[in-house]
């Protein structure tokens, strides 16, 4: 097999480790391949590409898509070292509200599959990083919603007290807050 899936504490999210084929050269790994994840269980449709640079100590998140463009995200690191987050938004699960993080750097090759009804969003642990995420369905601004990055109810353990947040991510609403549930 190419890829290891490994389900988490909250199970609809998957860490994906790819099989490196090294040599002289080099090395080699797939980072996506749509059978594999399929079969797995983690396989969307993706319709649109994400890139992203950020500087050390930036925190982009929490962010979703609210119904009926709701999105699932693939988080790949081709640059750097990142601190991701997934929030379970699902007011219907048994995992409402809670969280998990994982480390995805350019030297792990690890991604996260973060499926729909989940808030997303990671802090740059080196001194740049470059993420990579596909997502099943194209963004929409008046789809866009978020939570504060350091909600006390979430208590997220992040690895920076004082991080640099563009404005929009300094006025999200708390979690008790939120005018929107997912029921998915």
């Amino acid at each position: 097999m190419t890829f290891n899936f490994t389900r988490l504490e909250i199970p609809d999210l998957v860490l994906i480790t790819p099989n490196l084929f090294y040599d002289e050269r080099g090395y080699f790994f797939e980072n996506f391949h749509n059978s594999d994840f399929k079969k797995n269980g983690v396989c969307e449709n993706f319709a649109q590409e994400n890139f992203s640079f950020s500087k050390k100590n930036v925190i982009r998140g929490l962010h979703f898509q609210k119904l009926p463009k709701a999105q699932s995200k693939l988080i790949t690191v081709s640059l750097g070292e990142i601190f991701d987050v997934a929030v379970d938004l699902r007011k219907n699960s048994s995992t409402y509200g809670q969280w998990i993080s994982e480390i995805l750097s350019e030297n792990n090759h690890k991604s996260l599959f973060i499926p729909e009804g989940f808030a997303h969003g990671f802090c740059v642990l080196s001194n740049e990083a470059i993420v990579l995420y596909k997502t099943n369905q194209e963004y929409s601004p008046e789809h866009d919603g978020g939570i504060l990055w350091n909600d006390p109810k979430l208590n997220i353990s992040w690895p920076i007290s004082n991080p640099i947040l563009s404005k929009k991510d300094q006025n999200l609403p708390l979690l008790k807050n939120l005018d929107y549930d997912f029921d998915l």
